[in-house]
């Protein structure tokens, strides 16, 4: 498991390791470097290590070190590999592109290749990300609504499939560099006949997630709430839509290709329409938990390569692994990412006649 320590990365840990596997975490947090202390993932490190027990071994290891990574999968020769490990922010790419691309698409084909030395049978999910599409989500036509933007389309009307372009459209650097690891574990996976598989994710979120102004839209915009910071809204008049997934449910789903693998597929994995919402919804919801109003700013510009509006369509997954539904709501998530961002700050919200009413 790499990024063992991030959002993803934890809950995936946290659900092998409840199912009787032994978890090898890999993990240098690099986040704190990417996004300062603020991303320090240091904590749930350590909150892992002291609730899987056992189950579960940190490994110190960067996964641009090439000779590491294959030197310890060599030697553990895992039965599954998950490879969350990124730099994950547009922005923060621009300005460090050589650690942007290194993390990315090197730190992928290190472990692609680790793998395929050592245990080509293995299932291997990489966690890509739905900017791999580039801007090209906006060239869909959409209509206005009071509070989002939707596709006009009705082809789109359950969201967007995987085989939308990814050629042509501006990525941002990070995207990019995502791009180059999504092809290559779909080569592995074509070429040498390895088990692997693309998540292409929307919104990743949960109340695990170190979120940061740069990266991690919903548990930023709780903790801007809860803490009475100011929110930039950046562009779309605030309507940008986006599709949330719980980190939970992402786990569900790994868990379900690893049991029956296929070879060099993608999936477009986030909340689909019903887990959908704009910052404008997004604000309306975190507000009606925690009481407060939200304090924000906006900002014209809009970030680049940003999306307008992303849902994506999540047919193809339902159709391969029909087990497999989302289980946790947008309004759920939420509640949790509040309620966990309380206790850390020693607040209490349950006293809110808004909170008693649900």
């Amino acid at each position: 498991m790499t990024g063992s320590s991030g959002l993803i990365g934890s809950e995936v840990c946290t659900y092998f390791a409840e199912n009787g596997w032994m978890v090898y975490g890999i993990d240098s947090n690099q986040r704190a470097v990417f996004f300062g202390p603020q991303g320090d993932t240091r904590w749930n490190q350590k909150r892992l290590s002291e609730k899987l027990g056992n189950n579960f071994q940190h490994v110190e290891l960067d996964i641009r070190d090439r000779t590491g990574i294959i030197d310890f999968v060599k030697e553990t020769a895992p039965d599954a590999i998950v490879h969350t490990a990124a730099q994950p922010s547009h922005d923060r790419a621009a300005a460090i592109p050589f650690d942007d691309f290194d993390t990315n698409a090197v730190g992928t084909i290190n472990l692609l290749e680790a793998a395929r030395r050592a245990c080509p049978e293995s299932p291997f999910v990489h966690m890509s990300t739905n900017k791999v599409y580039g801007d090209k989500p906006n060239s869909i036509a959409l209509v206005e609504l009071p509070t989002r933007w939707d596709y006009a389309d009705p082809l789109y009307s359950n969201g967007i499939a995987e085989d939308f372009s990814i050629d042509q459209s501006k990525h941002s650097l990070f995207g990019a560099s995502k791009v180059a690891a999504d092809i290559m574990v779909q080569e592995y996976g074509r070429y040498f006949g390895m088990p692997t598989c693309c998540l292409r994710g929307g919104c990743l979120t949960g109340p695990n997630h170190a979120g940061v102004e740069l990266h991690g839209f919903l548990n930023y915009l709780v903790k801007c709430n809860l803490e009475e910071k100011e929110y930039k809204v950046f562009g779309y008049k605030g309507k940008q839509v986006r599709d949330n997934i719980h980190s939970y449910d992402v786990a569900r789903f790994i868990h379900a290709f690893i049991n029956s693998p296929r070879k060099a597929e993608v999936y477009n994995i986030g909340g689909g329409r019903n887990n959908s919402c704009s910052i404008w919804e997004a604000f309306s919801i975190t507000e009606t938990f925690s009481g407060k109003a939200m304090m924000y700013s906006y900002i014209e510009e809009n970030r680049i390569g940003d999306h307008i509006c992303y849902i994506s369509n999540l047919n193809k997954m339902k159709t391969h692994y029909p087990e497999w539904d989302i289980s946790i709501s947008l309004e759920e998530t939420i509640w949790q990412i509040v309620t966990a961002q309380t206790k850390k700050s020693n607040q209490s919200i349950y006293n809110n006649p808004e909170y008693i009413s649900q």
